[in-house]
């Protein structure tokens, strides 16, 4: 996938935050290592005193944050007795004065820090903490995605040498991954988890480059379901469908693979290198 390293889902999170919370400042970024991390993007900033500063866990805000694993703030960042006092130059040179930091947890691994800041010292509440946790909340689960899809390609590289329940699972995974990417509001990364499941398909089916039927985006969709033994009424609440719609969906797909069975539309999807 494109952006392998997160740096526009960041981005993305930290405008986000800067507008649900009202603040003045955003910035962050996410892990190199266990021990550090990086801030790499910014907005709402008047200088580059923070692009790039190394972040230590366990240090000042964010890294306390880090090391924690839970959300901290401070009212007025240089005169803190909370934290230790590393980075108090390029907060000065930024203007910064209440500071709050979130940690970024996905599968209880701390992948990142985003920061909120005002430059006057007032106490940041419940509701711009609130919409900070809805950001980083967001960003967890595209990196949660990212991860799921990088692991499933590994597995479908090697497809004759994958273990044949493996196999089944990324089957079963393809299936959840397109019906997880029509809910997802960012149509960039949208775009980017078809496009990991069309390279899933593909490589089950190495002699065919592209899907030789041309199914729509749908049709694909309820065939992935079938292929992992869902019925017409699972199918359809798995894609917030109606059963009648996941029917005529499964019957013009049918249709077009020339098949007149279930099992045959989904062997032949296989064939056709439209399904893993």
């Amino acid at each position: 996938m494109g952006d392998p390293d997160g740096a526009a889902e960041v981005r993305a999170a930290l405008l986000r935050m800067r507008r649900s919370t009202g603040l003045s400042v955003a910035f962050g970024g996410l892990l190199a290592s266990s021990r550090q991390f990086r801030i790499s993007d910014m907005t709402g900033t008047t200088t580059p005193a923070l692009r790039g500063l190394a972040i230590r866990t366990g240090s000042g805000l964010g890294g306390k944050a880090a090391a924690l694993g839970r959300p901290l703030s401070v009212t007025d960042y240089h005169s803190s007795h909370v934290i230790s006092h590393e980075y108090d130059a390029a907060v000065a040179a930024e203007g910064l004065r209440s500071v709050m930091a979130v940690p970024v947890v996905v599968r209880g691994r701390v992948r990142g820090v985003l920061y909120g800041a005002l430059r006057r010292p007032l106490a940041l509440g419940d509701r711009s903490l609130s919409a900070a946790m809805d950001a980083a909340r967001d960003l967890e689960q595209t990196l949660a995605v990212r991860d799921e899809v990088h692991q499933l390609l590994s597995v479908a590289q090697r497809p004759t040498t994958a273990d044949p329940a493996m196999w089944e699972e990324v089957r079963e995974a393809h299936g959840s991954l397109r019906a997880l990417a029509q809910r997802v509001q960012d149509p960039g990364l949208r775009q980017e988890l078809l496009a990991a499941c069309g390279r899933l398909a593909r490589a089950a089916s190495p002699g065919a480059a592209e899907p030789a039927v041309e199914l729509s985006p749908r049709e694909v969709d309820v065939l992935a379901c079938v292929a992992s033994g869902a019925t017409n009424a699972a199918a359809a609440e798995r894609l917030g469908l109606r059963p009648e719609t996941v029917k005529s969906y499964l019957r013009s797909g049918m249709r077009k693979l020339g098949a007149h069975t279930r099992l045959e539309a989904v062997v032949a999807a296989r064939r056709a290198g439209v399904l893993p």
